[in-house]
């Protein structure tokens, strides 16, 4: 009687979960927002925009609200008076905006940004958790969205991009990403074709990181149509709403400087490529269905045709999108550690990085052999995972791949559990309670809990903590508290208090400076900007006759050193004779004066004296 009585109740639960899951998300979406916001609370409190793109991003929502035009995204704070050319969109600026001059009434001006940009990254993250729901109802079955929240606790870099206070363009991009994948497993054909277009345009307007993805979706329509002559009504969904969405995204979005033929985002480059792709797209639909090999026959023609006016009329894109010097790239690029492989790392690092979506491609490819035989589910099945499996093998590549590794790897995650949970959840377990750490647990419970954790990807971490990290070299402590002495608030209220001026400074730290301080600054870590760049590296690496003519050649008033962080560990290894060590050894040459700091500041400051 009591175990028909439970049944009953995980029934009616079951019921609810599957009928009610909008509701559900939502309110799973305001349990992350609450532990997000109390775990960076002190985030929060300080104004703890911690990276260069979080603060460069505020910068340019201050920029629009002061009144700087809407197409003119350059930063006049940078290299003034010309300023620095930044690649992005409005797009992204328009919600903290919002937040920001709907909170000034009710708040005040600062908390009113302190509040916004700590908000402002939890939007994405409730259509993040629709499109994983979307995508785990239509591939796994109606209540296993739960699975994949439960896979998402566990996917810590792309948890990271939506963190209170990361304002970058970042989770944006892994949100509509995560929409795309939701519309090529969408079995509604006209929907899944118009979603998909929209979000493309959507991205490509934000920014190009995840255009492979986003072309490897692209192709599964063809593809689909391809296998089935049904799925035209997809392709031609998807053609018009992709050409149509990247146009107006590019007429409402595109930068004064992204009207130049660039190849770093949404430009004349992109957007005509978009267009000839959505043309060849809508003339296929239109064509009578034929055979497979027919149809196979001119997407193949077409691919090459969108290749070849790639690749003849913009031949100056067929390399790095960045478009960096050789010198900008060994002296700056080189060094960004987001673009190593992950076995670059270090070994737990490493581990951690790769192990979520490894776990991930093995669940896809088990999804897909358990749908071998629905023909049209396994396409939608395939479809979804390439993008997936594809970041994942480019983690060999760079370790920038590694947040949209892990979120397509959430529902592969998700449907080992979904499959191997249902014999666990089934089977006749003796009743017999293990106490563990005070509570009683049932053997079905644990069973279920290590299943999860197993099929989440979670067991590396979960390891992980109980291996213990080797303890930091003094040498390592020194550099990881100047690290965060030197962004922090504390640290730069003495530099704000000098008198404005133009400050030279690195260039990692450059816009963070400029946030927090009324100074102007060279440059930030931003390629379109080689040139200051390459100047700024060149100062402290090169001799000081070099640093004293770019002093001048920049207007600058102040030269801000922070020993010991990060940067300067390249400058002393790489440029031992060079002019931050000089510095470093006391050796200041006439032209510099000493600015007088408190004696616990991180930082050296010296005025430009002639």
């Amino acid at each position: 009687m009591t175990q028909g009585k439970e049944g009953d109740w995980e029934a009616r639960a079951l019921a609810l979960i599957e009928r009610q899951w909008k509701w559900v998300v939502v309110i799973v979406w305001l349990g992350f927002c609450a532990f997000y916001i109390y775990s960076k609370w002190d985030q929060i409190r300080w104004f703890g925009l911690g990276d260069t793109d979080d603060n460069m991003r505020i910068m340019q929502v201050r920029a629009l609200i002061h009144g700087q035009g809407w197409y003119d995204l350059r930063q006049h704070r940078l290299n003034p008076p010309i300023g620095a050319s930044i690649h992005w969109s409005r797009l992204v600026d328009l919600p903290i905006a919002s937040l920001i001059l709907g909170l000034r009434p009710f708040l005040g001006g600062p908390a009113a940004e302190r509040w916004a940009v700590a908000i402002a990254p939890l939007l994405p993250y409730l259509l993040l958790l629709f499109s994983l729901a979307l995508t785990a109802r239509r591939l796994l079955g109606p209540s296993a969205y739960l699975l994949a929240f439960l896979a998402l606790f566990f996917a810590g870099s792309t948890n990271g991009m939506f963190m209170p206070e990361r304002i970058d363009h970042h989770g944006w991009q892994l949100a509509l990403l995560a929409v795309s994948i939701s519309a090529i497993a969408d079995p509604n054909r006209i929907r899944g074709g118009l979603v998909l277009g929209i979000s493309t345009a959507l991205s490509l307007a934000i920014g190009l990181e995840m255009m492979i993805y986003l072309a490897l979706l692209g192709a599964a329509v063809v593809l689909f149509w391809v296998i089935d002559p049904k799925e035209r009504e997809r392709l031609f969904v998807y053609a018009v709403s992709l050409g149509g969405g990247t146009a107006f995204a590019f007429l409402a979005f595109a930068s004064n400087d992204n009207w130049n033929n660039v190849c770093d985002a949404l430009s004349p480059v992109w957007l005509s490529d978009a267009l000839v792709g959505s043309a060849l797209m809508l003339a296929m639909a239109w064509v009578p269905p034929g055979d497979w090999k027919r149809r196979l026959a001119l997407a193949a023609g077409a691919g090459v045709i969108v290749a070849a006016y790639h690749a003849l009329t913009w031949p100056h894109c067929l390399q790095r999108l960045e478009g960096v010097s050789p010198e900008v790239d060994r002296l700056w690029l080189s060094h960004v550690k987001e673009a190593r492989p992950f076995y670059r790392h270090g070994w737990r690092i490493a581990t951690l990085i790769i192990a979520f979506p490894v776990t991930g491609a093995i669940g896809w490819g088990l999804l897909a052999w358990w749908h071998r035989r629905d023909r049209e589910l396994l396409r939608r099945v395939i479809g979804a995972a390439v993008p997936g499996i594809t970041a994942t093998l480019l983690l060999f590549w760079q370790t920038r791949t590694g947040p949209a590794s892990q979120m397509m790897a959430v529902i592969g995650c998700a449907a080992l559990t979904w499959r191997f949970g249902s014999p666990v959840w089934n089977f006749r377990w003796p009743n017999i309670p293990i106490p563990i750490g005070g509570r009683v647990y049932s053997p079905r419970t644990l069973a279920l809990a290590v299943l999860v954790i197993v099929g989440a990807g979670g067991a590396v971490p979960f390891v992980l903590n109980f291996i213990p990290e080797p303890p930091p070299t003094p040498r390592d402590a020194q550099i990881g508290k100047a690290n965060r002495l030197c962004g922090s608030m504390w640290g730069l209220r003495p530099i704000a208090l000098q008198p404005k001026g133009v400050v030279f400074t690195f260039v990692d730290l450059a816009p963070r400076l400029i946030t927090v301080t009324p100074h102007d600054s060279i440059a930030g870590p931003y390629h379109r900007n080689g040139d200051q760049i390459a100047d700024v590296m060149n100062f402290w690496r090169g001799s000081e006759a070099q640093a004293h003519a770019l002093a001048l050649k920049y207007r600058a008033n102040y030269v801000l050193s922070c020993p010991d962080s990060s940067t300067t560990t390249i400058f002393m290894s790489e440029a031992p004779q060079g002019f931050y060590a000089q510095l470093q050894k006391n050796k200041v040459p006439g032209w510099l004066t000493p600015v007088e700091l408190p004696k616990d500041s991180p930082y050296r400051m010296w005025k430009v004296a002639g």
